[in-house]
């Protein structure tokens, strides 16, 4: 048998064999490339036409981009499933398999959940009060939380938001007693600060405060932000809103997902959804400071008058807060431990953010405020 007959089986082997590897290959690489899609049905607890629910939808083409196709989250506004307010039960028993909103809105389940957004935080900032909850033990709290409530969910908290508004008043507030017998809106545990401040508070949901504001229901409000503000129509019904205050000065949204339905989800989508969070975070910071910034103009252009909040309503929020919460940690053990946990965490960092961080109003003084005249 000459050299090149013995090649010949040699050859056709090794070709049978590598056609046998690639068709395992392409019989293997369905598991990744073509699994079928997961769709998850989320709520927005927003209307459609607010900056939030965009949001929503923004992190949610983050999530489906980065699981190429294989993970769909189909985003719906408030009031589309369920109540805003019972969107925590919904995702919870499975009628809805995720949702956007904020921690304030389950206050009714547990005070301690309002902690993610209002009061003052011991003096940290929003993204202050994020880095607590993903570095300094928050994250782990609110898991104690929901599963001492039977809530099975998987949470994540992001997206940093700017301080809100005292709100918008027929008359500007010029001191503390101005709030008593003031039919107003709010949310959280700022409803417990505003009655101890002497209002009348009302805890309606986003979409419902301006039809309220509207009839006389309510005489003043606060919702978030000067985009949310004004595409929600409180210019048209009200000229004054008063700028800073502590009651939600370092909120946070939250997306939800119910737990069965996250769990089921291959690693690499659920890592997916990790790593979307965290970007919809960071652009949602951005977006804000964008939109925020030129709502802000606009609604100026509107003739709506802007008023600082006086010092004197900023601390007599400070007071009762302290006497809320000190209430709320008497009672209520896992109130005082994330109480406890935030104020060992604000220690720290805001003393080194308070220290090595410069005054940046200084600096946009010196470009774009005229000194004041001598006389």
């Amino acid at each position: 048998m000459t050299e090149a007959k013995k090649a010949a089986p040699r050859r056709q082997f090794l070709h049978r064999a590598a056609a046998g590897a690639v068709g395992a290959g392409a019989l293997a690489a369905p598991a990744v490339s073509s699994a079928q899609t997961a769709t998850f049905r989320f709520q927005s607890t927003w209307p459609a036409k607010d900056i939030f629910h965009e949001y929503a939808n923004d992190f949610a083409k983050k999530v489906n981009d980065l699981g190429g196709g294989r993970l769909k989250i189909e985003v719906l506004p408030s009031g589309s499933v369920v109540p805003a307010f019972q969107l925590l039960d919904a995702v919870n028993k499975g009628t809805l398999d995720g949702g956007h909103g904020v921690l304030a809105y389950h206050y009714g389940k547990s005070n301690a959940l309002a902690l993610w957004g209002s009061g003052p935080a011991f003096g940290m900032d929003p993204n202050m009060v994020l880095a607590w909850h993903n570095y300094g033990g928050g994250k782990a709290l609110l898991e104690e939380i929901y599963k001492s409530l039977n809530i099975d969910v998987t949470s994540f908290v992001y997206g940093p938001m700017p301080t809100q508004p005292l709100g918008w008043f027929k008359k500007p507030i010029s001191k503390p007693d101005d709030l008593k017998g003031l039919k107003y809106r709010t949310v959280g545990l700022a409803i417990d600060v505003f009655k101890e401040l002497g209002a009348a508070v009302n805890p309606l949901p986003g979409g419902e405060i301006v039809p309220a504001l509207d009839r006389g229901l309510i005489d003043a409000a606060e919702f978030n932000n000067a985009s949310s503000d004004r595409l929600l129509g409180f210019p048209d019904v009200v000229k004054n809103c008063m700028l800073q205050s502590f009651h939600q000065s370092g909120e946070q949204f939250e997306i939800l997902f119910n737990k069965g339905k996250y769990d089921a989800l291959p690693a690499e989508l659920r890592a997916a959804i990790d790593y979307g969070v965290q970007a919809a975070s960071a652009d949602m910071s951005w977006k804000a400071i964008q939109r925020n910034s030129q709502d802000y103009i606009e609604l100026k252009n509107a003739k709506i008058n802007f008023f600082k909040t006086p010092d004197s309503v900023l601390r007599a929020q400070l007071a009762a807060w302290d006497k809320v919460t000190a209430a709320k940690a008497a009672e209520q053990p896992l109130f005082k431990k994330v109480m406890d946990s935030q104020r060992v965490f604000a220690q720290r960092a805001g003393a080194w953010q308070n220290d090595y961080m410069v005054d940046f109003k200084m600096a946009w003084n010196h470009y774009f405020r005229a000194p004041a005249k001598k006389t």
